[in-house]
């Protein structure tokens, strides 16, 4: 057993517990972001929380019509050029709360009058500090160096906080819905395990991780955990934007893993495949939808998702958890220690 293992399995409770206990501030939340009215929000995070900041973009701007930017933290850091933040929400998410540029944005924006929240484990730490309300991701202590219960809880975070702004009840149904589903992903471990024993994955040194829409924040993350813990040269991109330029590069030594939920992404999805298989491509598929699911190549490479009930809003939450065993089993079957990576210290 490892500690990365230990708290992909964790995820099931963790979000129960911190989906209820979220709620009260959620609704604080709500309330103080309602009476400052902002023009736009403004997103500052880095490494795994930084695909969490890329699906809230996706989750804001498509519930609430709000505007979004991830922000460039060197502008805040190295440059001295801020943006004007006086009428933005800006927004940090760092589980330690220690990540000093994501502490400076939120520090800046503050000082230019900004409404401030800070998303993080922490609360007292320096990031919670700059906050005017801290959301707590409600994760315990992180002990992995890769981060798997961290990264959902900060997706759930922003769900239940985007249910209640919108007032969207298909949000709120779904949410009670998320921890089952996830115990449900991580039925899959031995169809994962039984996938990674095979030579061909074993000896990839590079592999394409696709997705769209609100599954290409899913395909980003996935991405980090087979680059970060297993060494593969994992290339995220979304499904739309690789058909321009970068399809040139696709050949039957480089497998690819397509994830998506049943959704207007899935046409794309199911195209792109079509293409890749034809030119030999071995495919996983993470998702629901049964056409992406046969396009999985050999026999055992679909992985299947129960997402009854759940919006294709709530699905990354749901589908990054194959492909965080995906990248612990490749991992071991190639040898590694997902638990003692050559890493440098880090404070995401």
């Amino acid at each position: 057993m490892t500690l990365m293992r230990d708290e992909i399995f964790e995820q099931p409770g963790i979000l129960e517990r911190s989906l209820n206990e979220g709620l009260s501030v959620a609704h604080e939340v709500c309330r103080r972001a309602t009476s400052f009215d902002p023009n736009f929000v403004f997103i500052a995070a880095r490494g795994s929380s930084d695909n969490a900041a890329t699906y809230a973009r996706y989750l804001l701007e498509s519930y609430t019509s709000l505007p979004v930017s991830l922000a460039a933290p060197s502008l805040f850091t190295l440059y001295k050029r801020p943006p004007d933040l006086k009428k933005a929400w800006v927004i940090g998410i760092s589980q330690s709360g220690q990540t000093p540029d994501i502490v400076e944005v939120l520090s800046e924006g503050r000082k230019q009058g900004a409404f401030t929240l800070a998303l993080t484990n922490d609360p007292l730490s320096p990031l919670a500090k700059e906050a005017h309300v801290v959301m707590k991701l409600g994760t315990g202590t992180k002990h992995s160096i890769a981060a798997t219960k961290t990264y959902t809880a900060e997706l759930a975070m922003m769900a239940l906080l985007v249910a209640e702004l919108a007032d969207s009840n298909g949000l709120r149904v779904g949410l009670q819905r998320l921890p089952s589903a996830v115990q449900q992903a991580l039925s899959l471990e031995e169809k994962v395990k039984e996938l990674t024993s095979r030579e061909s994955y074993k000896q990839a040194a590079h592999s394409l991780v696709l997705g769209r829409g609100y599954n290409f924040p899913t395909a980003l993350e996935i991405a980090l955990k087979l680059k970060e813990v297993a060494h593969v040269f994992a290339s995220p991109y979304s499904a739309a934007d690789f058909l321009h330029g970068p399809f040139t590069i696709v050949d039957k030594s480089l497998p690819a893993l397509l994830v998506g939920a049943n959704g207007p992404a899935i046409p794309g999805l199911l195209e792109l495949a079509q293409n890749l298989r034809e030119l030999g491509v071995e495919i996983i598929s993470i998702g629901d939808d049964p056409g992406l699911l046969r396009f999985a190549t050999p026999a055992g490479a679909a992985l299947p998702l129960d997402l009854k009930g759940l919006p294709e809003a709530l699905s990354p939450i749901v589908c990054v958890v194959p492909g965080q065993l995906l990248a612990l089993h490749l991992a071991q079957a190639r040898g590694l220690d997902p638990d003692h990576t050559p890493e440098r210290n880090k404070v995401l």
